[in-house]
């Protein structure tokens, strides 16, 4: 079992499991509407995936390696630590993709073709990331894509099952023309309220690449750091947390959250506390962790904060 949750990186699991609970949450508090069922399928769908693709990609960074000794190497892809067998690592990712397979399509058949649509884009990023000839974890992109698909598309897919019947967005079809409508009133608080996960999930993928800056070089994976150089990655990394503070805010000013959504600024002192350690030291075994913590020390208030507005003030 430990090896299990070491390949899967379950503790890593926080980082699509909060930006879902947020979107159940924000759900209920703006649109009043709910699909528990559709709610299930989808959680079990998205967390078996999760988990099917960082296995993946433990697997093939393990195939890939070039540098085979080391913290990464050795101790942080389960596959060495635990002497896991090629045979073992491939079955469980082939039950773990089956599984994601099964419950993504009782979503589809009891939803509609946009679900199908955006859960597809999902699977093949996912796959992408770490497969194919060119892996996006292996180019400058890996924070826009992860930060988009994890912290945007994903909780999307969580608001528009409850909404869809209300057609958030409406794909018609008249002779050569397919024409996609947008119900503005849904997309825009939506979007307001998943910028935050955005960039907190991308700054998790930020702070990873600069962790593994010598390794990544050495394994000739290209990223965005490497490309940009340590100290912009670090400024950049700052910013993605103040533009999470600024579009809370301006989410309280459009009505979009509720006043109460102001208790996020209560914990800024420990985050940019974490965000100073971190700019100090850069490694996988000390200071990453704080990338992680500051998502907590951002989303927990957040939604804690709706759920108070939802069922004690409105």
């Amino acid at each position: 079992m430990k090896a299990f949750l070491k390949l899967v990186e379950i503790q890593t699991k926080i980082a699509s499991v909060t930006p879902f609970i947020w979107s159940i949450v924000y759900t209920g508090y703006y649109f009043g509407s709910l699909r528990s069922d559709l709610i299930l399928f989808f959680f079990v769908s998205m967390l078996a995936f999760d988990m099917f693709a960082t296995a993946l990609n433990n697997y093939l960074d393990w195939k890939r390696a070039r540098k085979r000794h080391g913290y990464n190497y050795e101790m942080h892809n389960a596959i060495v630590r635990y002497g896991m067998s090629e045979k073992k690592v491939i079955l469980i990712m082939a039950l773990l993709f089956f599984v994601a397979v099964i419950f993504g399509l009782l979503l589809f058949l009891n939803t509609d073709a946009i679900v199908l649509f955006l859960g597809m884009a999902c699977f093949l990023i996912g796959i992408l990331y770490s497969g194919g000839p060119l892996p996006i974890s292996r180019t400058p992109l890996g924070e826009i894509f992860s930060g988009f698909f994890m912290g945007y598309v994903l909780p999307f897919i969580a608001i528009y099952i409850s909404l869809f019947n209300q057609k958030p967005i409406l794909l018609a079809v008249e002779n050569e023309f397919i024409s996609v409508l947008i119900n503005w009133k849904v997309m825009i608080p939506a979007t307001v309220a998943l910028v935050p996960t955005t960039l907190l999930i991308a700054g998790i993928m930020l702070a990873n690449n600069i962790c593994d800056i010598e390794d990544d070089m050495a394994n000739r994976r290209y990223t965005l750091p490497i490309y940009i150089g340590k100290k912009r990655a670090l400024i950049i990394f700052d910013m993605l947390y103040i533009l999470c503070y600024l579009d809370i805010l301006l989410g309280i000013l459009l009505g979009y959250l509720p006043v109460l959504s102001l208790a996020v600024l209560v914990p800024s002192p420990w985050v940019f506390r974490n965000l100073r350690a971190f700019s100090r030291i850069q490694t996988k075994k000390d200071t990453f962790k704080y990338a992680v913590n500051n998502l907590i020390l951002v989303m927990v208030p957040l939604i804690l904060s709706v759920l108070l507005a939802r069922f004690f003030i409105m």
